[in-house]
């Protein structure tokens, strides 16, 4: 008999992972708030978390720990997102409230340009937000010196 524990599993932690990549920048980048969001997460993650434990079928429990300790780390990576479109590291969303505050902080880091949709052919291309982020933030750093 074949064993499809192991598989059910895997397909958990790669859907899991795709799902907090991408669902993280979407909730991040869309929420005028990520509280709700993140506890909404950690909600789900900590109910996965007791249905493991309880749950008789070894597949199931292993599946609903796997998405719920993802759901957990995707609560905590809103606020790491947060940090990076801050920092300029991540594109800010002009038509969200909290973004659009952060782009008009004067010498903001944020930048609009997703820096993932550049041309891979020449990673020496930048785009134009980014050029202007990075010559404020060398300003900035030399009024600090």
């Amino acid at each position: 008999m074949l064993q499809l524990t192991g598989l059910w599993m895997a397909v958990a932690t790669f859907l899991g992972i795709w799902w907090g990549h991408v669902g993280v920048r979407w909730l991040e980048a869309h929420s005028p708030n990520i509280r709700p969001p993140a506890l909404i997460l950690i909600v789900i993650g900590i109910a996965l978390q007791i249905v493991s434990l309880f749950t008789p079928n070894l597949t199931l429990a292993g599946v609903a720990s796997i998405v719920g300790i993802t759901f957990l780390w995707d609560a905590f990576e809103l606020y790491r997102q947060q940090k990076r479109v801050i920092q300029g590291h991540a594109p800010a969303n002009p038509a969200n409230p909290r973004h659009a505050a952060y782009l008009a902080t004067p010498n903001s880091q944020a930048i609009t340009d997703d820096l993932l949709e550049r041309e891979p052919s020449d990673p020496t291309v930048q785009t134009a937000s980014w050029q202007v982020a990075r010559i404020k933030n060398q300003k900035s750093r030399a009024r600090k010196i």
